[in-house]
């Protein structure tokens, strides 16, 4: 069976387009754009106006092209933002009707458990980290956890300065040195934006590596940082904030690097929308828009 997902993530909008039979998810097309849907979700709670439209305008693309590839349905997951936002159901609700989307709001506990279905088999002791805009979320054997830090949110909260300042990058690791919880962990596969983006900066993501990166990206204003080879310059903004994340979940766990995963919460949201709606065999390609 053919499906689209969407991820209504905090700092972007994805989709992934797959065949799906059993268990088994292929990728025919994965899209990524950057819609900072929660930018001032953290102070304000709401989403605001001009990030809604960016996600719309993501969404109009992703339908069409979902349409002309021959998918049967879409299930579309949100997070973060959507969760912590006072009008975030009225906005999947608009997202159901405008463009004929299965919605999902995913509480931390949710997105923790979709993000590992996508991933596959882990060993016991190898954690799972998906750092996103709005929350992080941790699993290792039966731990699972989401926490209220991401890339955007850490970056609203203690970054202001360009690049940011000692102090500011200290208050941040304060913030997320606190939050992570005792594990027994001898491993690491990270997933989402920030693992991919340190991935095509620096190659492999040892410990000292990712320090490194980090290092280099935070003593660079914006307009530099975005120059910097592999750099997603629409990311360039946040990036510091959710390499930060990382580099304590290794020092945290002494673990000697991570290993990046383009399944994810993408691929877990392919299975559940292959379970959705009619018997296999009653389904008719998606309307075109």
């Amino acid at each position: 069976m053919r499906v689209g997902a969407v991820d209504l993530g905090t700092n972007s909008t994805r989709l992934l387009i797959a065949d799906v039979e059993g268990d088994v998810v292929v990728p025919i097309v994965r899209r990524t754009v950057v819609t900072r849907l929660g930018e001032g979700v953290d102070a304000r709670r709401i989403l605001l106006p001009a990030p809604i439209a960016r996600v719309r305008n993501a969404l109009v693309d992703f339908r069409r092209e979902a349409s002309e590839l021959g998918a049967v349905r879409m299930l579309a997951v949100a997070t973060s933002a959507v969760r912590d936002a006072e009008n975030g159901e009225a906005f999947l609700g608009e997202i159901e009707r405008g463009f004929g989307f299965t919605t999902q709001l995913l509480s931390g506990d949710q997105e923790a458990a979709l993000t590992r279905r996508g991933v596959g088999e882990l060993g016991e002791r190898t954690l799972l980290l998906d750092v996103g805009g709005g929350s992080t979320e941790i699993t290792a054997g039966s731990f699972r956890e989401s926490f209220d830090i991401g890339s955007v949110r850490l970056s609203e909260r203690h970054l202001h300065s360009d690049p940011p300042t000692a102090a500011e990058l200290a208050a941040a690791r304060a913030e997320v040195r606190a939050l992570l919880p005792a594990l027994t962990v001898e491993s690491a596969v990270g997933v989402a934006g920030t693992v991919a983006q340190l991935h095509a900066i620096a190659g492999e993501l040892t410990r000292e590596a990712v320090d490194t990166t980090l290092a280099l990206l935070a003593s660079l204003p914006v307009a530099e940082r975005a120059l910097v080879p592999g750099m997603d310059p629409a990311r360039a903004p946040v990036v510091v904030g959710g390499a930060l994340i990382v580099a304590e979940v290794l020092h945290r766990y002494n673990l000697s690097g991570i290993t990046f995963s383009e399944r994810d919460i993408l691929d877990g949201a392919a299975l559940e929308a292959a379970s959705l709606g009619e018997a296999p065999g009653d389904e008719q390609p998606l309307p075109c828009c």
